[in-house]
């Protein structure tokens, strides 16, 4: 019987529904993450009786038609880039991006990753870094014994020297946005490489042309909302449950039907 294979493809992209649904709630507390959902779109269709055929000799035409449809498939899992809200940290090295752009990461191998995560800190070597020890670019890096590392919006970093007064600009981070952001892809570890869907990257300045701006002591939370994501899950079990309740029908139905031919 069909209803049960299309039944199966209604339970198997609610399965796929509630995975994404749990990456979201899980990473409720990462730093920079954009939450996803789950794209579908409904399966080919059986066309029994095609509309606008023609119905007769006098050629009257059918106005509606007996399309059988096969169910339902997973498209994609698209992220919603929206910004997430700032959360004051206190600590000089956090910088939160408020609007367009990413962090461009220096991977070991010499590629690039990006990374809404402005969780830094000082390396052996006093360059700023990430988590994973990787430099921000362009890479900067504090002189020993400095003191009070101010970031500007426009994300030049400035320190105040030993036997001096006034501050010293050692760099500028920069920022890099892309025309299709959602097109990224993630590779954990809060990066995103480029992919051909996301278009090259374009490397420019905080807070002019369009870029975000730069928010010291500041890192930006994900932007999952919870009450949203439990509604969805909860929507997504009643339609398992749905799609569960119409296998069990089928399979009623075949039983009686072979029981009338015993």
């Amino acid at each position: 019987m069909r209803a049960l294979y299309t039944a199966a493809t209604g339970m198997a992209a609610q399965e796929l529904n509630v995975q994404v649904i749990s990456n979201n709630i899980a990473n409720l507390r990462t730093t920079g993450y954009k939450k996803q959902r789950a794209a579908f779109q409904d399966l080919i269709y059986d066309h029994v009786r095609r509309v606008g055929a023609q119905a007769s000799d006098q050629g009257t035409i059918l106005p509606v038609g007996i399309d059988l449809g096969g169910g339902v498939k997973t498209v994609g899992t698209p992220r919603l880039m929206s910004q997430g809200t700032l959360s004051m940290t206190g600590n000089d090295l956090d910088i939160a991006i408020r609007g367009e752009g990413f962090f461009k990461i220096q991977m070991p191998d010499g590629t690039y990753q990006y990374t809404r995560d402005g969780t830094f800190q000082m390396d052996n070597q006093g360059r700023i870094v990430n988590a994973q020890g990787n430099p921000v670019q362009p890479t900067i890096t504090i002189p020993q014994n400095s003191s009070g590392i101010t970031i500007n919006a426009q994300g030049q970093v400035s320190v105040t020297l030993p036997g001096s007064t006034t501050p010293t600009v050692l760099g500028q981070i920069g920022l890099t946005r892309f025309v299709n952001k959602a097109g990224l892809q993630p590779v954990g570890d809060n990066n995103f490489t480029e992919t051909p869907a996301s278009g090259p990257p374009q490397d420019g300045v905080a807070n002019i042309d369009g870029y975000g701006d730069m928010q010291q002591s500041n890192l930006e939370q994900a932007n999952v909302e919870v009450v949203s994501e439990i509604s969805d899950l909860i929507a997504a079990q009643r339609a398992y449950e749905m799609n569960a309740k119409v296998i069990s029908a089928a399979d009623q139905m075949l039983q009686s039907a072979s029981a009338l031919f015993r």
